[in-house]
């Protein structure tokens, strides 16, 4: 039974399974080093001065495990899970011991360490819902029919074909700027990871709707006065 809230059967026992490998290399190391004549003990009391000296360097690497064992177990983060770190949106590939791997957009691979998920706030878009919401702000000029802009804009939200056909898009109008009346698309849709290309294709529909309906989006203007200097001939 899969439960990404709580701990789950399957979560218990990859758990299991990895802290077993875990035990069985120990357990290995100790024999063989016992079978060529080195006492364990031994091993320990000359470490002794040594782990002194790598004590934070284990304890991190603790940290990391533990906070890998906890992402296996809790399942709130799992291969394939489309995450936000540190705004940038990754794609999980692997969940290790230490370290879990992931892939950006640009297809490079990140190794992130476990703690950092465990303890930081990260967002999920595939955590127990792959439905996201997308925005297209956009400036119309002043003189527009405000009606019509938010006609075209709710024509241009509705035609985007991988768009959430059960939620009704979003228009709203922002605010008033300097130059522009802003004014908001938003339409939900799935598959987070490809949500660039569901924005690209809600731009272009606001585009072609504002191109039909002779909608002018505004850009920044500056009004220059020219005043005469005093005394200067009309």
């Amino acid at each position: 039974a899969l439960s990404r809230g709580g701990v789950s059967e399957e979560g218990t026992l990859s758990t299991i399974e990895r802290l077993t490998h875990y035990a069985v290399l120990l357990l290995g190391l100790t024999i063989a080093l016992q079978t060529v004549g080195i006492s364990v003990a031994s091993v320990f009391a000359a470490g002794a001065f040594v782990a002194v000296g790598v004590g934070f360097a284990l304890q991190n690497i603790l940290q990391n495990f533990v906070s890998g064992v906890i992402l296996l177990a809790e399942r709130s983060i799992t291969e394939q899970d489309v995450l936000e770190v540190d705004g940038e949106m990754i794609l999980v590939e692997r969940i290790g011991a230490r370290a879990t791997v992931a892939r950006n957009r640009d297809d490079q691979q990140r190794i992130i360490p476990n703690s950092s998920l465990v303890q930081s706030t990260v967002v999920n878009y595939t955590l127990s819902d792959e439905r996201y919401r997308i925005r297209a702000p956009v400036g119309v000029a002043y003189g527009s029919d405000m009606d019509m802009v938010a006609a075209a804009l709710d024509r241009a939200a509705r035609s985007v074909d991988d768009r959430d056909q059960g939620r009704d898009p979003i228009i709203l109008l922002l605010d008033f700027g300097d130059s522009s009346v802003v004014w908001e698309a938003s339409i939900w849709a799935f598959d987070p990871w490809h949500a660039k290309t569901t924005k690209s294709h809600l731009n272009k529909a606001i585009w072609r709707e504002f191109k039909a309906s002779s909608v002018t989006i505004a850009f920044p203007q500056l009004d220059v006065h020219l005043m005469r200097e005093a005394g200067e001939a009309v």
